[in-house]
C-alpha cells in the first residue's frame, strides 16, 4: 500500500507520516507486557496529574488546524487530549489489545496523534486529502453511516470510505483487533510539533510494537 499526503492538507499545517508492521501477533501475551504497560501508564499518571491543556502548545495546535477547516473546537478534542483526559479521569487505561494499547501510551507520551487499521480491512491505498462531501463514513462504535461536510481532512481509502475523520474520529470498517496481523499507523502532528519528533515516535512505536507483538515494521514518508 502508499500513503498519499495532498499538498492542500499539508498547505494547512497538518503533518503526518505512515508506518507499517506486517506479521504482527496481537494474541500472545509477552511475558513482559504487562509491567511494560503497568510502569507506562504510572509514568503517563504522574506526568499528567494536575495538567494544564490550553497551555499546551500542541493540543492547541490541533485546535488551530480544526478552526481552519471550520471545525468547532466544542466536542472534537483532539485525539491525545482526550486520552489523556480518559487517563486521568479512570486513572488507568482501558485495556483494548496490545497494539491497540501501546500506540494509545506512545500517543500520550508523544502528544502526537496515532491510529492504527487493519490492512486487510481497508482497500488499495491511503490519502490524506480535504473531503468532497462524498465520502463514506461509519465512525467506530457507530451502526450508521455519518454525513461528510466538503473541506475535512480525513484518511481515505481507495473504496472512498474515510478510515480516520481529522485525527479524531476511526472507523468500524479497519478497527485493529486481536486478530490483526497486518497493521497500518498514522503519525500525525501540527505546526507545533518538528518532522523529527514525527519519525522518532514511528520509531518507538514500530520497535515497541515488534517487542511485544513481532513482525517486521517500515516508515511510509
Amino acid at each position: 500500500m502508499k500513503f498519499i499526503v495532498k499538498k492542500e492538507v499539508l498547505d494547512l499545517g497538518v503533518k503526518a507520516i505512515g508506518a507499517v508492521i506486517t506479521d504482527l501477533d496481537n494474541r500472545t501475551m509477552d511475558p513482559a507486557y504487562p509491567a511494560w504497560r503497568e510502569e507506562a501508564v504510572k509514568e503517563l499518571l504522574e506526568r499528567y496529574a494536575g495538567y494544564d491543556y490550553k497551555a499546551d502548545p500542541v493540543f492547541e495546535g490541533f485546535y488551530r488546524l480544526h478552526e481552519k477547516v471550520n471545525v468547532p473546537r466544542r466536542k472534537n478534542i483532539p485525539a491525545c487530549e482526550n486520552l489523556v483526559k480518559l487517563l486521568i479521569k479512570k486513572q488507568e487505561l482501558f485495556a483494548i489489545n496490545k497494539a491497540v494499547d501501546i500506540y494509545n501510551i506512545i500517543s500520550m507520551r508523544s502528544r502526537l496523534a496515532l491510529g492504527a487499521h487493519d490492512i486487510d480491512r481497508f482497500t488499495g491505498n491511503v490519502t490524506l486529502k480535504l473531503t468532497e462531501g462524498t465520502e463514506n463514513f461509519l465512525p467506530l462504535g457507530s451502526e450508521e453511516p455519518k454525513p461528510v461536510k466538503a473541506g475535512e481532512y480525513s484518511y481515505v481509502d481507495d473504496d472512498n470510505d474515510i478510515i480516520c475523520h481529522l485525527e479524531i474520529r476511526q472507523v468500524e470498517k479497519d478497527k485493529v483487533t486481536e486478530a490483526s496481523r497486518n497493521v497500518f499507523y498514522i503519525i500525525q502532528g501540527n505546526e507545533e510539533t518538528p518532522w523529527n519528533l514525527l519519525e522518532t515516535t514511528a520509531q518507538e512505536l514500530i520497535e515497541t510494537t515488534v517487542r511485544f507483538c513481532g513482525g517486521t515494521g517500515r516508515i511510509l514518508h
